[in-house]
């Protein structure tokens, strides 16, 4: 024993070399006990697939409509004035009554127009005369052409002075340009007119104009001849066409003007009210949902989760057709669609899930 002691004290670096080999073998174990520890914790976990309640949805084709706010306008309207000066001799019609186009409207007093319209005829005999006495001279050698032709040109002034006459005597009546309403009358009995005075204005009803703007982002979407619904303050709807869309957008509101004409035989339909203008686009399958349906991923997009056939969850976007009031039609859903409906806000794309099916 003491010869042992006695080599061990000599050699120190032996025992230095069995604590290094000693304390080496223990840090390379023990990361790999850590490492099996982990593994046998979890392993012996059991966490649980969440639940959630999914419904079966069939598309249906569902049209794309959009939505304009208008107004009504008469199809046409004039302000008519006096084409003659004179004083109103009589008032034909009153305001509101309906009119059809060459009913006399207002009469100004004649006054020495008639006379001069009988003289002007009486100069057109004399001269068509002279004209023709000219002409028989002129065959027998007794006239010549340039009497004749003097002889025709006051043919031709006098000919022009009767019908100035005859004019002046037909603007006395004003007349309706076209069938419609009196909606105003500027005058009354012994009011003296000049010249392009305002008399009355007349507008047409028939069909009746409804104005809105179309978006730029719609506008290619439109065309003319296109069916759409008119929706009145009365709450009554209208079939209506599209007859006119503006080619140049307006440069402060960036939208394109459209007129759509309803029919208003009866000219019952007014001029000035709020429209709601309901224009069908194109026809898209789509599946309608509840808004509590929707959903949003991790970026924050709005869209629904469905669940593909092994019970994974695949968040869809959006892609709106169509909105009502008790749900909202969603097309790219495809023909037939099993979404989560309940218990969609815990889970994320890509989850394994528990799918209770709705009957």
């Amino acid at each position: 024993m003491a010869i042992s002691r006695f080599r061990l004290s000599e050699h120190p670096w032996i025992i230095s070399l069995i604590l290094l080999v000693a304390l080496t073998a223990w840090l390379i174990s023990k990361p790999s006990n850590a490492e099996n520890a982990i593994e046998e914790t979890a392993a012996t976990l059991d966490v649980p697939l969440a639940k959630v309640q999914v419904d079966r949805f069939e598309s249906e084709a569902v049209a794309r409509h959009i939505l304009l706010y208008g107004r009504t306008a008469p199809d046409r309207q004039a302000t008519l004035g006096a084409e003659v000066a004179g004083q109103v001799e009589e008032r034909l019609v009153t305001q509101g009554q309906r009119v059809e186009a060459g009913q006399e409207l207002i009469k100004l007093e004649a006054a020495d127009r008639v006379s001069q319209l009988r003289g002007a005829q009486a100069l057109v005999n004399v001269r068509q005369k002279e004209y023709d006495a000219a002409r028989s001279l002129r065959s027998r050698g007794l006239q010549g052409d340039v009497a004749v032709s003097q002889a025709q040109a006051n043919v031709v002034e006098a000919r022009a002075r009767l019908r100035a006459a005859q004019l002046a005597v037909e603007h006395t009546v004003i007349k309706a340009p076209f069938d419609g309403i009196v909606e105003r009358i500027h005058v009354q009995p012994g009011d003296f007119l000049g010249v392009g005075d305002p008399v009355a204005l007349v507008v047409d009803l028939d069909p009746l104009i409804v104005n809105a703007d179309v978006s730029e982002r719609h506008i290619h979407q439109v065309s003319e001849a296109q069916p759409a619904k008119i929706t009145l303050l009365n709450d009554q709807t209208y079939d209506a066409v599209l007859r006119y869309q503006a080619t140049v957008s307006s440069e402060t509101t960036n939208t394109y003007a459209i007129e759509l004409a309803i029919d208003n035989p009866e000219m019952a339909l007014t001029a000035g009210m709020s429209a709601t203008v309901d224009i069908e686009l194109e026809s898209r399958e789509a599946v309608k949902l509840a808004p509590s349906a929707l959903a949003l991923d991790e970026a924050g997009n709005l869209g629904v989760k469905t669940l593909s056939n092994d019970d994974t969850v695949l968040f869809v976007p959006i892609d709106i057709v169509k909105v009502e009031p008790n749900g909202v039609w969603l097309a790219g859903l495809g023909d037939s669609v099993e979404v989560i409906t309940v218990g969609q806000g815990f889970v994320r794309d890509g989850d394994s899930v528990i799918a209770q099916r709705g009957e």
